[in-house]
């Protein structure tokens, strides 16, 4: 079994946490991955917010189904997805490309412009859609990166999308929350799931070999 595999086999959606802190080493190492993550274009739209402090986890408890995570936790990780992205910001991702690739400047004119149409024809509904996969791409990713290091992780998406989007104040931001992780360490003696056994469908029921 190789080491990746043993990461993911020792991975679950933790329940219950025992509020002890990931180390500012850990931490910095997820969110690395989740800058590093792939995403379409490269362009990255959407933001992420890492919440340490208590008195706003409990607010965003409330808005969350109470789910303990929240709170019990070390952090809670929000990825807010853009509903639209500007011509300047198609830009400013272009002249940081043309930085540091040393490019000509200009170089990729018919390709920025070719996003900007597209993108321009979409309404904030389809943008939305479109940039919240790309969060949970990088959601993806930070789940990974956090097993690697031994550190439990709740992905979430169980929670009051615009009570959540009010307290954090994403809608005046042009943004909305499209999925949560809270991160920390299992509390063996509350969580009835830390040494159950995974159940995932056969390979033979997963996957198509063509």
């Amino acid at each position: 079994m190789t080491g990746i595999i043993q990461d993911l086999e020792w991975r679950y959606a933790t329940k219950r946490m025992n509020g002890q802190k990931v180390s500012e080493d850990k931490l910095k190492t997820i969110l690395d991955s989740i800058s590093l993550t792939a995403t379409s274009n490269g362009l990255q739209p959407f933001t992420v917010f890492v919440i340490e402090d208590e008195a706003l986890r409990k607010k965003l408890f409330e808005k969350a189904v109470k789910q303990p995570q929240v709170v019990e936790g070390s952090h809670l990780i929000v990825f807010a997805a853009w509903k639209s992205i500007s011509p300047e910001q198609i830009d400013s991702y272009f002249d940081k490309v043309y930085e540091e690739r040393n490019m000509e400047k200009g170089a990729l004119e018919q390709y920025a412009n070719a996003l900007k149409k597209s993108f321009t024809k979409q309404s904030e509904e389809e943008f939305f859609n479109w940039s919240s996969k790309q969060a949970y791409i990088a959601l993806g990713t930070a789940l990974v990166a956090a097993a690697e290091l031994r550190v439990d992780s709740t992905p979430m998406e169980g929670f009051d999308a615009s009570e959540l989007d009010n307290v954090l104040g994403l809608s005046e931001k042009g943004m909305a929350a499209a999925a949560l992780l809270a991160i920390g360490y299992r509390d063996e003696s509350k969580d009835h799931l830390t040494n159950a056994k995974k159940v995932r469908r056969s390979h033979d029921e997963l996957f198509v070999k063509l």
